[in-house]
């Protein structure tokens, strides 16, 4: 599964910015034809984004596209104008359930099939925003092997409740919480939300430090500001590689001895501290550091 540390939001209206976005080193360039897109637009977002896919180099970072909520009569021409491109996944905003996920999948693959590509080969990132979509995580998060990951969208969540976006955070931390939960029950990656203010680099780096100490993938962002720090947010450091690796090292020597719990450095280690020295090591292969 591709990295995911930052995932940065770009209108498919606008190819300057697209190409910009191509030369920052980051994880995910998601080419929008949804909010950032004004409804007059529309048509000129999917040609761009059709175009950008064909003639511009990407480099490491994942293409994806955002079509229109499903329900909204944009989301099947946005399908149609940008998969012929290939993108390398599709985001679906405003997810709710699952038979959401289902249409998108059963369309990607029509064209999967007409171009004789890998069936099931384009993933799809369900954006959920709403009361509902939080209510139906568990029927969205297992419906369908296209999905790979979750993304919290607070902002709109917020606005759905009627509550009052804060920088605390208390109003969308049940929900937060919860679209991880189920993404780490599902075996999906699990995308955090965005932190508005891109000229305040520290509050996103705390707000980034935070979801990765929760257990998110990574983040999204909405500016270039926000792409070194959030992906350094979600790389695990030299020092905790280190103590990953020598961890592991020893848990091999006490099991090959026959003891299956010990202690090292004074702390007791078991099963679940072993599970965490494997998720770093996995999250710094997934980052390029190992």
């Amino acid at each position: 599964m591709h990295a995911r540390r930052a995932l940065l939001y770009m209108p498919g209206d606008d190819m300057h910015k697209i190409r910009k976005a191509t030369t920052l080193g980051v994880d995910c360039i998601c080419m929008d034809m949804e909010d950032g897109v004004a409804p007059s637009c529309k048509e000129q977002a999917r040609s761009i984004i059709s175009q950008a896919l064909q003639n511009l180099n990407f480099g490491l970072s994942e293409r994806l596209a955002r079509i229109n909520a499903i329900g909204t009569g944009l989301e099947m021409e946005d399908l149609t104008s940008v998969l012929p491109a290939h993108p390398d996944g599709i985001v679906i905003p405003k997810v709710e359930n699952a038979d959401q996920i289902r249409w998108a999948s059963e369309q990607i693959a029509v064209i999967e099939k007409e171009f004789d590509w890998q069936v099931g080969g384009i993933p799809v990132l369900a954006v959920v925003e709403t009361a509902r979509g939080i209510v139906n995580l568990q029927e969205i998060a297992g419906s369908d092997a296209r999905l790979q990951a979750l993304i919290f969208g607070a902002e709109d969540f917020t606005s759905d409740l009627g509550a009052t976006r804060t920088s605390e955070g208390w109003e969308v931390f049940y929900a937060r919480s919860a679209l991880l939960t189920h993404a780490g029950a599902y075996g999906l990656q699990a995308i955090d939300m965005i932190y508005i203010n891109f000229q305040d680099i520290e509050g996103l780096k705390n707000e980034a430090d935070q979801g990765a100490k929760m257990g998110f993938s990574g983040k999204q962002i909405i500016h270039p500001f926000q792409v070194i720090p959030t992906q350094d947010a979600f790389t695990p450091s030299d020092d905790a590689i280190i103590q990953a690796s020598h961890l592991l090292k020893a848990y091999k020597l006490h099991i090959e001895a026959g003891e299956g719990v010990f202690a090292l450095n004074g702390k007791l280690v078991e099963a679940p501290i072993i599970k965490s020295a494997e998720r770093v090591l996995e999250r710094a292969r997934v980052a390029g550091k190992l």
